[in-house]
């Protein structure tokens, strides 16, 4: 099972990656990153991006059957993931279940001409499925 820079190289593999990052969305620190980021600043990005994940992952709206994954982060039932569209490329935010609180997440900055977002989404799931936070 690979840790947090074997999954970081595995999703640079995918055709269009620009950077990713895995990041604490409770603290918005970045735990790894690799590539490049959309600011220049990875650290500033993780906080940013920290930021939306948490608005959609504490928002019961979003939860099935009005189930709130709160302070808990997502659970079965809460989002899996967000996707942020901008004119140069996408911006995928997997949510990753840990033994723990999950509050992790691997977000993906992929190029809008080069990448392939339904493939990336499916592929940015399999890679969470198997990231082992240490």
């Amino acid at each position: 099972m690979p840790g947090i820079d074997e999954c970081l190289l595995e999703v640079m593999r995918l055709p269009g990656a620009r950077g990713a990052a895995v990041v604490d969305w409770t603290s918005g620190l970045a735990l790894g990153t690799i590539g490049e980021s959309p600011n220049g600043d990875h650290e500033a990005t993780a906080a940013e991006t920290a930021e939306v994940a948490r608005m959609a992952a504490e928002q019961p709206v979003f939860a099935e059957s009005g189930a709130f994954a709160g302070a808990q982060g997502p659970s079965s039932s809460a989002v899996e993931d967000v996707i942020v569209t901008t004119a140069p490329g996408y911006h995928i935010l997997r949510f990753v279940e840990t033994a723990f609180d999950s509050s992790v997440f691997l977000h993906l900055w992929l190029d809008r001409s080069e990448g392939n977002l339904a493939m990336a989404r499916i592929r940015l799931g399999e890679i969470a499925e198997r990231l082992v936070l240490a």
